[in-house]
């Protein structure tokens, strides 16, 4: 698997994560193609939509200045608004813009190098946290959307996690949602596991909760798109209910995000806009309506899982938990 982004030749050339689980690239040379690029989720995942954001201000710095770069940057870090570190990424380089067109790279560049450091250290922290919390023995995992090498720029958060236990002899099994409506469990989560050799199991998002209930999971491991001051954590739509689960069973809920994903601005998940999407993601499938023509939809990308559900965030740098 190439790495999820890479700067090559003044463009930035992504894993078309719409074309997943054929593995496909593709190379953008706007900033509009790039702001297209990532509303259709051809990228996706938090740390990722960091440093395409770092990687499209390098774009842009090479032609752009003064407020024309700002209009571009504004326009760039709202492209997805729930995810904070898009804006993260955009302001680390725009930041750098006074130094010229060559500083705005380098801090670009900087932005993929800690994400990759990070994710690391997340997956070695998050497994030290699951053996003190459930023991040595080889661990049964559930985990939701993906938050894996393809949602940063490698190694993953939540499935760094996993490959760390992995590495160590550690996992039983994966149980990986779907991830209605646009499957990224199936399609991205299952490619991965099934690269690495973990053994792992998709279920459909409804059947999340239930598998937690009927004792087959040991803890939950999922990513996050931001953390509110206060601990409440947004993250794929569906979360949530797992989060239930694991509170009611009394297993681990852990959240495994870099710190660029903690906002202290905002102060808690009802200040955190939750995107909505087109109703076609949820009404049609495979090119056919699959609902009457009079229905309509609500298609909200995320949700927001409360502080107290949470037992643990972890980070490149700590393990904080909210409820406490």
């Amino acid at each position: 698997m190439p790495r999820t982004i890479e700067w090559v030749d003044g463009r930035i050339v992504l894993v078309d994560q719409t074309a997943l689980p054929e593995v496909r690239q593709l190379t953008v040379g706007t900033v509009d193609e790039l702001v297209d690029a990532i509303r259709r989720l051809v990228v996706r995942g938090a740390p990722a939509l960091g440093a395409a954001g770092a990687l499209g201000i390098a774009m842009a710095a090479r032609t752009l200045s003064g407020a024309e770069l700002e209009a571009t940057a504004a326009r760039l870090a709202a492209a997805r608004p729930t995810a904070v570190n898009l804006a993260v990424g955009v302001s680390r380089a725009l930041a750098a813009a006074p130094g010229g067109p060559d500083a705005v790279l380098a801090a670009a560049v900087a932005v993929l190098d800690e994400d990759a450091a990070a994710c690391r250290a997340i997956g070695n922290r998050g497994a030290d946290l699951l053996a003190q919390l459930c023991g040595e023995q080889p661990l049964r995992l559930h985990t939701h959307c993906n938050a894996g090498a393809l949602a940063t720029t490698e190694w993953g958060t939540a499935l760094g996690v996993v490959r760390s236990l992995h590495l160590a002899g550690r996992v039983e099994y994966v149980v990986a949602d779907e991830t209605r409506p646009l499957l990224q469990g199936s399609r991205i989560t299952g490619v991965e596991l099934a690269a690495i050799g973990v053994p792992h199991r998709i279920v459909v998002d409804g059947a999340g909760p239930s598998i937690i209930a009927r004792g087959l999971v040991d803890a939950v491991v999922v990513g996050a798109d931001r953390v509110a001051a206060n601990g409440d954590v947004a993250n794929k739509i569906g979360t949530y209910p797992l989060a239930l689960a694991a509170s009611r069973a009394g297993i681990p809920f852990i959240v495994a995000a870099p710190e660029s994903t903690l906002d202290p601005d905002t102060a808690d998940g009802a200040a955190i806009e939750i995107e909505e999407r087109e109703p076609d993601e949820v009404l049609v499938v495979g090119g056919a309506k699959v609902a009457p023509e009079s229905s309509e939809a609500w298609n909200p990308a995320f949700d927001v899982t409360p502080a107290d559900l949470v037992t643990a965030v972890v980070t490149e740098d700590r393990v904080w938990r909210p409820a406490e």
